[in-house]
């Protein structure tokens, strides 16, 4: 098993203080630390990714798969900036206006960071005023929303629409999800995309910003 390999494996199983010696072992080797974040760290959290959607883990796997992948980012953030490695896009992502659920969104984020995307998170309960104001400020290449609520999906369409309205449309791909949402409605609405699961959501991400 080579290096990068052994980053991953430590990832997925949640080796948080492991992982982290290693990356820092790794640094102080002279290895690239592009190729410790695509080679070890996001190619761990692909593996994570592709058992959820196969339901070969669950949830608390994830969840303690990310906090490794945040220690290790700890310690290599500083030696990917003095690098000069761009994220591969910004994500703005948020539950819509009238729903507090965030099990969901908190795991497309961490998908989503697993793929090398910068995740702007605006929380819960947001309107499109907040999201266009972040699409604006944080110069975002995609949008996520998520509704796990048939009564709030109705806001899905509200932001879309008052995206157009605000010339945005055009300048970012919109992507929706949770658990009553389908490909049905996405297609009503005028959504880029629907996607069953968190995992599935960061591949069609990344094919967007490729």
């Amino acid at each position: 098993m080579n290096t990068f390999d052994e980053m991953a494996q430590l990832l997925e199983r949640g080796k948080a203080k492991d992982l982290t010696a290693l990356v820092e072992q790794q640094l102080a080797a002279g290895v690239s630390p592009k190729d410790i974040l695509t080679e070890g760290l996001i190619k761990g959290m692909s593996i994570i990714g592709e058992k959820f959607k196969n339901n070969e883990v669950f949830v608390p796997e994830v969840l303690i798969a990310a906090r490794a992948m945040n220690m290790a980012l700890k310690v290599l953030k500083p030696a990917l900036v003095n690098e000069g490695v761009q994220s591969i896009g910004t994500v703005v992502l948020c539950t819509v206006k009238g729903d507090l659920h965030d099990i969901g969104k908190n795991l497309v984020k961490i998908m989503m960071e697993g793929v090398g995307f910068n995740v702007v998170d605006l929380g819960v309960d947001c309107g499109a005023d907040k999201i266009i104001d972040a699409i604006r400020r944080y110069n975002a290449d995609i949008v996520g929303l998520s509704s796990l609520l048939t009564t709030t999906m109705v806001n899905m369409k509200d932001i879309i629409e008052s995206i157009d309205q605000a010339g945005l449309r055009d300048k970012v791909k919109i992507m929706i999800g949770g658990a009553p949402v389908t490909q049905q409605f996405a297609d009503e609405i005028g959504a880029d995309a629907y996607t069953p699961d968190a995992a599935t959501a960061a591949e069609v991400a990344k094919a967007y910003c490729a």
